[in-house]
């Protein structure tokens, strides 16, 4: 399995690519990973170092892989943290060139927004393009629950509501929505939720919520759903699976009092997960 990984990059930590892009790799899968910024840790110290890319460089890279005539053994584009939205319009034309040369492949799109504690974090116009071009053109779409709410406009505070608004947004083109943390008003207060909705059903799956705040979790919880989704065509599968990794990945980076997500230590996690969590059809 081939994935072509559209997203921001660090030096030191793990977030964007330095947090999708080895988990795959666990996985078997080999990962062409093109960067969207390339700075020296993630914006959550408060300070970095390092350049936003702009349209052009992305273009060439993937138009350099194109020359390698590799297209066709693409099996998945997946995008994240983009920039700006010019950014973004280059990954669509990426996921465009992948699919004329493969009609089979998927385009995964993490739409980075923001979250409940900061807000909208990224660059004007990077929302509304999400919005707007990226959602009609995505396979899949892995939100958070805030970004849920930004790209829809509904509530989602219960779980009706949060399968309403995953279900309109699947009208608009995603085959699959994953929602990759979930507190609605009937998850208990020590448990949170990772809801899957696809073909008129929706998954959860509930797992014990850590005392832990991390960057990065949802960039390698993205990558581990397409990759599983991509292998078995299961949205319940690839929901159970990544969830199970991703929960060791966090509870053995709180056991070590870490600020930065144990991407490396934990890679167990990825291809034998610890503990495991049932999916519910809700």
């Amino acid at each position: 399995m081939n994935v072509l990984s559209i997203q921001s990059h660090v030096a030191y930590g793990h977030v964007g690519n330095a947090s999708a892009v080895f988990p795959m790799q666990r996985l078997g899968v080999e990962v062409w990973p093109v960067h969207t910024v390339q700075f020296s840790n993630h914006t959550g110290y408060g300070a970095w170092r390092g350049p936003v890319f702009d349209a052009a460089m992305i273009r060439e890279v993937v138009e350099g892989i194109g020359e390698r005539g590799v297209l066709p053994t693409c099996d998945a584009v997946l995008s994240g943290y983009m920039g700006s939205a010019e950014i973004g319009a280059a990954i669509l034309e990426a996921v465009g060139a992948v699919r004329a040369a493969n009609r089979q492949a998927l385009y995964c799109c993490d739409p980075v927004i923001g979250d409940v504690e900061e807000g909208v974090y990224v660059r004007p116009g990077i929302e509304a393009f999400l919005r707007e071009r990226a959602v009609p053109d995505a396979d899949i779409l892995t939100p958070n629950q805030f970004e849920l709410g930004r790209l829809t406009g509904l509530p989602n505070s219960t779980l009706a509501e949060a399968g309403a608004a995953i279900a309109a947004l699947q009208a608009r083109g995603p085959r699959v929505v994953l929602v990759t943390s979930a507190l609605c008003a009937d998850t208990p207060s020590d448990r949170i939720d990772l809801l899957a909705g696809t073909e008129g059903r929706l998954f959860r799956v509930r797992t014990p919520r850590l005392a832990i705040a991390v960057n990065g979790a949802g960039d390698c919880i993205a990558a581990l759903f397409l990759v599983h989704y991509a292998r078995t065509g299961s949205a319940e599968a690839a929901l159970g699976a990544a969830a199970a990794s991703v929960y060791g990945l966090l509870k053995r980076t709180a056991e070590a009092g870490s600020r930065e997500i144990l991407t490396v230590a934990a890679q167990e996690e990825y291809v034998n997960p610890s503990v495991r969590f049932p999916v519910e059809v809700v």
